[in-house]
């Protein structure tokens, strides 16, 4: 799946480099405000609250913005009440979408994303038709080897449960872990002196579907646009994203 980590990392570095950056940190902030709404303002006692702001300190949000959505979310500040949506469907050419929404209006969102996915040349799946295809996991990525040990790393990173550790060609490292052991991982990096340049929990695909350039820029396009909805939060897709694509995408 290493593709699929240098996608994420192609697009958040551009993402950081224009005005997307707010864009992904009003959708991190919502999840932070729904995770507080469901489960208190507490992250020691609150998992799903504590990924989400490890999330958006690995975007660098502003603490104190991060702590208004927490408020928010825990009643101590007025805010809107969103709804947690999956929408699964396929894109062009077979590959499964799951796309993952807080909205506060059903009825918007609902029509938007059919009419991104009929307009993309996709079409909407029942609720279980891609699901299956996909796994919570736990990332971590360092970006480059300056800073860091890396046998350090790996030890502190196993002894904490990561399943896996990819070295990239940049010397860079990406670490995974089941969704259960993420909170435990990035503690235990932490505690060792070890942040993380970005860190998430993401769904990876258990099969690939290989595609060329061309058929490729359309299903990213889709993509791109579903992400691009203001209620979507985030989307994962089983496109194997080879090195011939990212030279190109990373052009």
């Amino acid at each position: 799946m290493a593709g699929h980590s240098k996608w994420a990392n192609i697009k958040h570095k551009k993402g950081r480099a224009d005005a997307k950056r707010a864009k992904f940190w009003t959708k991190t902030l919502r999840e932070v405000q729904v995770a507080a709404r469901l489960g208190g303002g507490d992250p020691d006692s609150n998992p799903r609250l504590r990924q989400a702001i490890v999330l958006a300190k690995s975007q660098n949000v502003p603490k104190d913005t991060l702590q208004r959505a927490i408020d928010r979310g825990a009643g101590n500040l007025e805010g809107q009440d969103y709804v947690e949506l999956i929408y699964e469907g396929y894109a062009p050419h077979g590959v499964a979408l799951l796309v993952e929404v807080l909205t506060d209006n059903r009825n918007r969102t609902a029509a938007n994303v059919r009419a991104l996915f009929n307009k993309g040349g996709g079409s909407l799946g029942t609720d279980g038709s891609v699901a299956y295809l996909f796994s919570k996991t736990g990332k971590a990525w360092l970006e480059g080897r300056e800073g860091f040990d890396l046998d350090d790393v790996l030890m502190t990173a196993i002894e904490a449960g990561a399943e896996d550790a990819v070295e990239d060609e940049m010397g860079g490292l990406e670490i995974s872990c089941s969704f259960h052991d993420y909170i435990p991982l990035i503690d235990a990096l932490a505690d060792a002196g070890i942040t993380p340049d970005r860190s998430e929990v993401v769904q990876v695909p258990s099969t690939t579907v290989t595609l060329g350039v061309e058929q490729a820029k359309t299903v990213l396009g889709l993509i791109d646009r579903l992400e691009d909805d203001d209620d979507v939060q985030r989307v994962s897709h089983n496109l194997e994203l080879t090195e011939e694509l990212m030279s190109v995408f990373d052009a």
